[in-house]
């Protein structure tokens, strides 16, 4: 017999949940049960258009979806300086914990909101969606194949999208007092994750931010640059922007092969998602061309990467709550790595562009 679904609240109704209310209904494992905002009429307008079942719970508070037993977990698309507190908060109140990125303004409000997650025994998981798209399991089977790809030497990534003035005004990514870090914690997030995941989550040993950051009128990164190096030579860099054409760009450089695509956030299309490959790459004899040409690779899924995320983060809590099982501990750990690196880009530009190491 299957297990019960999960019960999902949602504290607050950022644009982001809209998407996320969607997955958690498509996913198998997991049901809308309560959403709670600042007033209980935004709540209710918000379950209404976003397909929550009659019985869910609408709630006037985010404390009240805290508060309901009968919530599994919660999913928090709060802005990142309220994170520390109702994350905390929802872990001390037993609630399984989806955590919308970036996770902190830094590692050390997100150590404490690990200790709460530790100390309640709930599972963590932050919000990047494309980790778990069929294609990113795939592309590691390249990546970990010593004949094709070798040894990673360098990746390159570029996430950027070009906001509209009211984004560039009004938008909490944009406002030092909810989300500090602006471009480098929304976009260089994914960034940072992709690059981190290319280098099979080994830290940099040093992280330099490159000039050219561009800040807002109120000291908030709307675009940014960084080089990072680890100890054996490999090396990275990325830009993030709010201010360019919408780009998603990684390619990965190894000793035999090399791996690109251009839609590493968010696919082309929902339900299927290409990458191609290059191996043991050479000119043609005049120089006029490939030998061999990269080649493509199209994955297809049924569920859309969201609701994939969703399953996995369901059950890993229903193993938690119906067969006693521990935390997964790989997704906070993953989460930290990339905050480390989020803050050592930060005091980089807040250093004038000084190398800054990566402690270990």
């Amino acid at each position: 017999m299957a297990a019960p679904p999960i019960k999902f609240g949602i504290l607050g109704c950022a644009d982001i949940a809209r998407k996320v209310s969607r997955a958690i209904i498509l996913s198998p494992n997991s049901t809308l049960h309560a959403v709670g905002s600042r007033s209980h009429e935004k709540a209710a307008k918000f379950a209404a258009e976003n397909g929550f079942p009659e019985s869910a719970k609408v709630y006037g508070s985010y404390d009240a979806v805290l508060d309901d037993p009968e919530v599994d977990a919660v999913y928090v698309p709060l802005p990142t300086s309220l994170h520390i507190k109702w994350a905390v908060l929802a872990a001390q109140k037993k609630k399984h914990l989806l955590l919308e990125k970036p996770v902190a303004l830094n590692v050390g409000e997100f150590d404490q909101i690990l200790e709460a997650c530790e100390s309640s025994g709930v599972q963590f998981m932050d919000g990047t969606m494309w980790m778990h798209h069929p294609r990113t399991s795939k592309m590691r089977e390249f990546l970990s194949d010593s004949s094709h790809f070798g040894d990673l030497k360098t990746v390159h990534c570029c996430f950027t999208f070009a906001a509209e003035k009211h984004f560039l005004e009004n938008d909490i990514r944009v406002r030092p007092d909810l989300d500090a870090l602006g471009a480098l914690g929304d976009v260089g997030w994914y960034c940072t994750r992709s690059i981190l995941w290319a280098a099979d989550f080994e830290l940099p040993k040093t992280v330099l931010a490159l000039r050219g950051t561009v800040t807002n009128s109120v000291g908030v990164i709307l675009a940014c640059s960084a080089f990072l190096q680890w100890e054996d030579g490999k090396t990275a860099t990325f830009h993030c922007s709010f201010l360019a054409n919408l780009t998603m760009d990684l390619t990965v450089v190894g000793t035999n092969g090399t791996l690109k695509f251009q839609d590493f956030v968010i696919p082309f299309e929902e339900h299927k998602a290409s990458f191609s490959t290059a191996v043991k790459s050479g000119f043609t004899e005049l120089v006029t061309g490939w030998d061999p040409k990269p080649s493509e690779h199209t994955v297809t899924t049924d569920l859309p990467q969201e609701a994939l995320m969703l399953q996995e983060f369901s059950r890993l809590v229903g193993s938690i709550k119906f067969n006693g099982a521990k935390p997964e501990k790989k997704w906070p750990t993953l989460s930290r790595k990339t905050q480390l690196v989020l803050d050592a880009v930060k005091a980089s530009i807040d250093k004038g562009y000084e190398i800054v190491e990566i402690p270990s």
